[in-house]
């Protein structure tokens, strides 16, 4: 048994990993339950108190998902506008699917700058650009975090 939970484990840092760049999959949560079930399974051990602070991180990535998009298109110059453009853009793409999380940011963002200045649409493609690179940003994040955790996952279980 404590090989299936060993081999789920491994699985679970897999999908982690390939989670942070594919938007459809769990990235930082996966990752984490990784370390959860390499714990459970006898072969690796972490402290209770690694648990908890990994898990909160991987909690803040996730929420850092949805705010970094909207701080970028801020620090572009862009309104409140296209603040929250971009962050309804974030949560209407998770349910479009795989494009609608890449690109929804700055379709939202873009639309939202649209809205508060019609026809300005240099201003709007700017804070569009600040939000898709916010994205981009926030991806690198849950990749290094999710290596990471692959890292001490194979750190517990090798060494």
């Amino acid at each position: 048994m404590e090989i299936v939970i060993l081999i789920l484990g491994i699985i679970a840092i897999l999908i982690g990993v390939l989670g942070s760049i594919l938007p459809v999959l769990p990235g930082p949560t996966a990752s984490w339950l990784g370390l959860i079930l390499l714990n459970w399974s006898g072969f690796g051990s972490f402290s209770t108190q690694f648990l908890i602070i990994t898990f909160v991180v991987a909690i803040l990535s996730i929420v850092l998902d949805y705010i970094i998009p909207a701080a970028f298109v801020k620090r572009w110059g862009g309104s409140k506008f296209g603040q929250y453009g971009a962050t309804i853009g974030v949560i209407v793409g998770v349910f479009v699917g795989p494009l609608g999380i890449v690109f929804g940011s700055f379709v939202g963002a873009y639309i939202g700058e649209l809205i508060y200045s019609p026809g300005n649409t240099n201003a709007a493609f700017r804070s569009a650009m600040g939000s898709f690179l916010g994205f981009l940003f926030g991806t690198g994040i849950k990749l290094m975090l999710t290596v990471l955790y692959a890292w001490f996952f194979i750190q517990a279980w090798v060494f």
